[in-house]
């Protein structure tokens, strides 16, 4: 698979918890924890399993994490 986003984390998927609609997905790359909040027909269809392995692919323009 390629993509022309440069920031590709692998690891292997260690969470996922089913809301309603939505799952957050956690991936564990290299000792980085990265949540994905997917809908839960893309969990379904990616067949994503804990303990499977799956890439997370981060294209944004900016994130912001704010404490006082």
């Amino acid at each position: 698979m390629k993509v022309s986003a440069r920031n590709a984390f692998s690891g292997k998927i260690v969470d996922i918890k089913k809301g309603s609609t939505t799952s957050h997905v956690v991936i564990d790359a290299n000792g980085m924890k990265i949540t994905a909040a997917i809908t839960n027909e893309s969990v379904d269809d990616l067949g994503l399993k804990v303990g499977g392995m799956a890439t997370a692919i981060v294209k944004a323009s900016e994130v912001i994490v704010a404490v006082d």
